[in-house]
């Protein structure tokens, strides 16, 4: 079989790379001295900038070889499937050489595990060691760690990496052994727990003394596959909390399972990927991260699961309904948070607003506030904006009501009169 090019290498492995979704803004800012890139906090892999610029970073496989024949992996070591493996010298040309050619602003480097967790770790230590001491590159980095891979090997990648990652795929122990029984808990959450001690341990270093190197300046993240293992989203839920408290977690990202192989031992998708349930864990993430919400708050043995049709903060409202409404003259902060409709920005500019005299309910859209759910929550000098009294029942089918849709937009016309824009504030930004 002839020798593969660079190009065709790049080709399979950037294919195998599309199932890892823990990319994101970097939060690293890296100043560039003596070399080339700068890792901003602007953002990462395709995201949008305030001043509207999108950013991008290269997103590869060192390699598609794997030891491991976990079920739902496209690299998975039973696959029938043609193996390619980068050298370290070829991923740092490759990604200065798209850096060169502005098209990217950083590196995500995942793989698959080659020989053993250690060689695997060394490959991708030597490949950023090029890239930050050889090439002087100060761009952006985030690099997997290699489950059960020694902690000295996981130290030396974080001092070069600006955020690490270690997914642990599956909720609870059950699914991993039945799922990708090569791998153990332990050895995912041993690296996880010292990469968040020497996270921690460095930030305080770092306060004596700034010549204390940084250790992976933008975090550590994690990947949760819904839907591959008959889990519940409350041990989704609970054990995402246990992450950001215990282990200095940045992000848990979750990925709706897709069948790529077909396993007695995986579920049967009908239709599409559970893609509804990733968006209502979501924003769980979101409310737990945010807005002061506990997991046991948003679920329980009783109610273990999300519900799809609406969003688990008015789910929550509904059930504490003796809670409101709420004087948005006299609420606290974390209180405004917790109700329906009103977000961070505009509980924000509520309580900075108030301070300049009492808020009428016509000030509220002003300052961001979703009058659509928020007015069966609040009152406003005492009055009270919905026609419909804070009936459970009566209210879940209100809210569930949809919106008719709006004119799609368009770039406006020097000649004609632009349509009217669709509004995806929460879409974007998370507010609930």
């Amino acid at each position: 079989m002839p020798e593969l090019t660079l190009a065709e290498k790049l080709e399979i492995l950037a294919d195998g790379a599309k199932y890892d979704v823990s990319c994101a803004s970097s939060g690293s800012s890296r100043r560039n001295r003596d070399g080339i890139g700068n890792a901003a906090q602007c953002g990462i892999c395709h995201s949008w900038t305030a001043d509207g610029r999108c950013v991008s970073l290269l997103k590869i496989l060192l390699t598609n070889a794997c030891i491991y024949d976990c079920a739902y992996c496209v690299n998975r070591r039973s696959n029938d499937t043609r193996r390619v493996i980068l050298t370290p010298p070829e991923v740092a040309e490759l990604t200065i050489g798209f850096y060169r050619r502005n098209a990217i602003e950083g590196l995500f480097l995942s793989t698959g595990v080659v020989k053993t967790p250690d060689h695997t770790m060394e490959l991708l230590i030597e490949a950023t060691r090029l890239l930050r001491e050889e090439h002087r590159f100060n761009g952006y980095i985030h690099v997997k760690v290699v489950p059960g891979a020694d902690l000295l090997l996981v130290e030396r990648l974080g001092r070069l990496a600006d955020r690490v990652s270690i997914n642990m795929e599956l909720p609870t122990r059950e699914g991993l052994q039945l799922l990708a029984p090569d791998k153990s808990r332990e050895a995912i959450v041993a690296p996880m727990r010292r990469v968040g001690e020497l996270i921690v341990q460095t930030k305080e270093e770092r306060k004596v003394s700034r010549k204390i190197p940084p250790f992976a300046p933008a975090g550590q993240s994690t990947q949760l596959i819904v839907g591959a293992a008959g889990e519940s989203d409350l041990q989704i839920v609970t054990l995402a909390a246990g992450l950001y408290g215990r282990l200095a977690m940045k992000r848990v990202y979750y990925s709706a399972f897709i069948p790529v192989n077909r396993d007695e031992r995986l579920p049967a998708v009908v239709g599409t990927p559970p893609l509804v349930r990733e968006h209502r864990l979501y924003q769980a993430d979101w409310l737990m991260r945010y807005y002061g919400f506990a997991a046991g708050e948003l679920l329980n043995e009783e109610r273990p699961n999300l519900d799809l049709s609406l969003d688990p903060k008015a789910g929550w409202a509904l059930r504490n309904l003796h809670l409101f409404p709420v004087e948005v003259n006299r609420a606290d902060y974390e209180t405004l948070l917790r109700v329906p409709g009103i977000g961070v920005r505009s509980a924000q500019r509520i309580v900075r607003a108030r301070r300049g005299g009492h808020l009428s309910l016509d000030d509220l859209p002003k300052l961001g506030v979703v009058m659509k759910r928020a007015r069966y929550f609040v009152t406003a000098r005492g009055r009270f904006a919905a026609d419909l009294a804070p009936d459970a029942a009566g209210l879940r089918a209100r809210l569930l009501e949809k919106t008719p849709a709006r004119p799609r937009w368009n770039q406006p016309s020097l000649f004609e009169g632009g349509a009217a824009g669709i509004d995806l504030r929460s879409a974007i930004t998370g507010e609930l």
